[in-house]
């Protein structure tokens, strides 16, 4: 009876043991293939953002079908996360997005620089269209701003940012790159409003996002065709010419964007006086970030717009240029900066339904 009872332990050995073996093997075959690591990735995915990112576009704006993902680190926001790439040391390749509801936390500076403003055209930024509320802008990086209105919460917008921290250096698109990355960002922010209790309208899916001509590298036409969102300013043509500042560049209209930009240019092609329009959960934050801070020569102008609890806010700025230290629109005229801001804010305030465009005074 011994001699059999000793066979059968020995039997159940080999048979653990060779389960444990094949358990190994197995182990390291799927280490080895990628196929633990591909899984623990879109795990990582998955949850990220509190389970509300969207994949759709993170191939494009990573340049790269291996991306992976972890937690955000303000504590302050809705949600957030990193995305990156297994290779981000060697070529680049990461964004953080970050969730936020508009009545609570403030955007920090780097989310929302509108200290920018009176910088040349560094605080410009270029809608995104096909009807989604928000922007793309260039300050270092690509961003992408989105803020989806509550229907069920009039002071109340989901607000998302999508901040390409790291482009994806191997990559030669740059427009695929930006569309992924407004993608991600657009389709984050609403996927986020169904889960958060947001009753939130977006856009269609996007195809093309470009960045703003943030360097200055597009040349300044005749204010006396002015188009776009410099169209209103085209009966100033004289009086913007006696102030210095002859031509305009504008940017696409788009009755959506809750930003708009129009930038006054001197003979010399230096951008003289820019003119900014903030809706929305946008106003809200520029007029809490203190209307762009002290020290420059600008002006407000505020409207009540429809189904918004916070009116929109209108400023024109003197802009500094950097390169020669020097403010290129001199000397300054208040005179013409009334003028100009009335025409913009009574053109952009019919463009939207608002109502009873008032100048601010600074006093």
């Amino acid at each position: 009876m011994k001699i059999f009872a000793s066979r059968r332990r020995r039997m159940v050995g080999w048979s653990v043991g060779g389960i444990l073996l094949t358990l190994y093997i197995v182990a390291q075959t799927l280490y080895s293939t990628g196929v633990y690591a591909h899984w623990r990735d879109q795990r990582s995915l998955d949850s990220a953002c509190d389970g509300t990112l969207a994949q759709g576009g993170l191939g494009d704006a990573l340049h790269s079908s291996q991306v992976r993902a972890r937690g955000g680190d303000d504590s302050a926001s809705l949600a957030g996360c990193l995305i990156n790439r297994p290779d981000t040391g060697r070529h680049g390749g990461a964004l953080q997005l970050t969730l936020r509801w508009s009545d609570q936390s403030a955007p920090s500076v780097a989310l929302a620089p509108f200290s920018g403003n009176a910088n040349g055209v560094r605080g410009q930024v270029a809608p995104l269209g096909n009807g989604w509320p928000g922007f793309v802008r260039y300050d270092g990086t690509a961003e992408v701003m989105v803020a989806l209105d509550c229907q069920n919460s009039r002071s109340r917008a989901l607000v998302a940012y999508g901040d390409l921290i790291q482009w994806p250096e191997d990559a030669k698109e740059s427009g695929t790159v930006l569309t992924g990355l407004g993608r991600v960002t657009t389709e984050t922010a609403l996927k986020a409003s169904v889960k958060f209790g947001c009753r939130a309208k977006g856009g269609r899916q996007l195809t093309r996002v470009s960045l703003p001509d943030t360097r200055g590298k597009t040349a300044p036409r005749p204010l006396a065709r002015a188009q776009g969102s410099c169209v209103a300013l085209r009966g100033l043509a004289d009086r913007a010419s006696d102030a210095g500042t002859p031509g305009f560049v504008a940017s696409p209209t788009d009755v959506h964007t809750p930003q708009v930009n129009c930038y006054l240019f001197t003979g010399a092609g230096k951008p003289g006086y820019g003119l900014y329009a903030y809706y929305g959960a946008v106003a809200n934050d520029f007029e809490s970030a203190g209307f762009g801070g002290p020290g420059h020569d600008f002006q407000l102008a505020t409207a009540s717009c429809p189904r918004s609890s916070h009116e929109a806010v209108f400023a024109i700025y003197r802009l500094y240029d950097r390169d020669t230290d020097s403010y290129p629109a001199a000397p300054y005229s208040a005179s013409f900066a009334r003028s100009a801001l009335k025409a913009f804010a009574d053109h952009e305030a019919k463009q939207r339904g608002c109502t009873g465009v008032r100048t601010l005074s600074r006093s």
